[in-house]
């Protein structure tokens, strides 16, 4: 399975890298929104990962540019992670499209049961399994 990661902290990127590879999840990094948003026209994910905070476009504005997108790809599961702690954060994140949110720092249990949970609403089966 391979999953996208947009992110800005090469430290948090490389913390659910660990996680993921504990999975046998192949992780494509994105150091920016933009950057991630091309990533996706370029290649097919089980997943994205989002954080909120970043340089340039924040994750809700990515998040509605994905699911925004004429194509199959912008049902895709998007997972917030985010060390935002705002009162109204998760009803912003979900209406703007995002399926979970996860807060900083994430649990690896938390992490796959959030992408078991929107991978079984899309039909995608196990997390574990690429």
């Amino acid at each position: 399975m391979k999953v996208l990661f947009i992110e800005d902290d090469p430290m948090n990127r490389r913390v659910v890298g660990d996680m993921l590879d504990v999975a046998g999840a192949a992780m494509v990094e994105a150091e920016n929104a933009e950057i991630g948003l091309a990533l996706i026209d370029e290649q097919d994910f089980a997943v994205v990962l989002v954080d909120l905070r970043m340089p340039g476009m924040d994750g809700v504005t990515a998040i509605q540019h994905i699911r925004a997108r004429p194509d199959a790809k912008a049902e895709m599961p998007i997972i917030v992670v985010t060390a935002d702690t705002a009162v109204d954060l998760r009803e912003r994140c979900l209406a703007a499209g995002a399926d979970e949110v996860l807060f900083k720092p994430v649990a690896m249990d938390a992490l796959f049961e959030a992408m078991g949970r929107v991978l079984a609403k899309g039909g995608g089966g196990d997390p574990l399994i690429g």
